[in-house]
């Protein structure tokens, strides 16, 4: 069931990202199994009793169709396409249309979630803000707020390399990530698809990134939240120049 979120902010209008880009994005992108798989580790490391739990970023229901254990789902994405196909992927999930920065469904959850660089979509910092304000919100105390995010380094690795092809189920994906300014970064993503007059019909996206240090995140988390386990890619301690950090962060009483 797909519903829209109370108080949905007209911010949605200019918010597109990813339209056209969802009929390609489980072919690209894989399974959620492994963030599903992470989500899991931690709620059963920290012995949280979860029964229900709140994505944000939800995108196709990749990462939801993995936690199909936790009772009570909700999944939240600004993009009716991603949400059509989690409705099939996930049927007994709650599936929201609503901005993640501005968004308030009444009730709390056990664990919030915001993998695969979700954050670093909202390009302002006074947005990343807004939506950890609202996680503490939809969050009981005691309970989880499991999210990962592209860093800085890793932002200006991309930056720094060559646009990236790759073919994919008949279709060629070109994706070029340039430098937008103040730690933006523009990811402009092309798939060429077949057509049937024996061309190729262009899907573009222009999908922002924005940079954070770290520090600044642990700082702001630190009104509302505790922080249980944060970590690179190889499990080690995370910085600035790290591919990828993972955090785990408990809802303070």
């Amino acid at each position: 069931m797909t519903t829209a979120a109370p108080g949905l902010s007209t911010r949605m209008d200019d918010m597109r990202e990813y339209q056209q880009f969802a009929q390609f994005y489980d072919a690209l992108m894989g399974d959620g199994s492994s963030r599903s798989a992470r989500i899991l580790e931690a709620i059963d490391h920290f012995n949280v009793d979860a029964t229900s739990l709140l994505e944000l970023g939800c995108g196709t229901g990749s990462v939801l169709e993995g936690l199909a254990s936790i009772p009570r789902l909700v999944g939240l994405d600004t993009s009716a396409q991603m949400l059509s196909a989690a409705t099939a992927k996930v049927p007994s999930a709650e599936l929201v249309l609503g901005d993640m920065t501005n968004v308030n469904l009444g009730t709390t959850f056990d664990v919030v979630a915001c993998v695969f660089d979700t954050v670093n979509h909202l390009v302002n910092y006074e947005s990343w803000e807004s939506l950890f304000a609202g996680v503490a919100r939809h969050l009981r105390p005691g309970g989880l707020f499991i999210f990962d995010l592209n860093t800085i380094g890793r932002l200006h690795q991309l930056v720094a390399s060559p646009p990236w092809v790759h073919d994919f189920d008949g279709n060629t994906l070109i994706m070029d990530v340039r430098s937008d300014g103040d730690e933006v970064t523009l990811w402009d993503i092309r798939v060429f698809a077949p057509a049937g007059n024996g061309g190729f019909r262009l899907h573009q996206e222009n999908i922002r990134e924005l940079g954070v240090a770290l520090d600044t995140v642990r700082t702001t988390l630190a009104t509302d939240f505790h922080l249980l386990r944060e970590e690179d890619d190889s499990g080690g301690p995370p910085s600035d120049e790290s591919s990828r950090a993972y955090f785990v962060y408990q809802r303070l009483a």
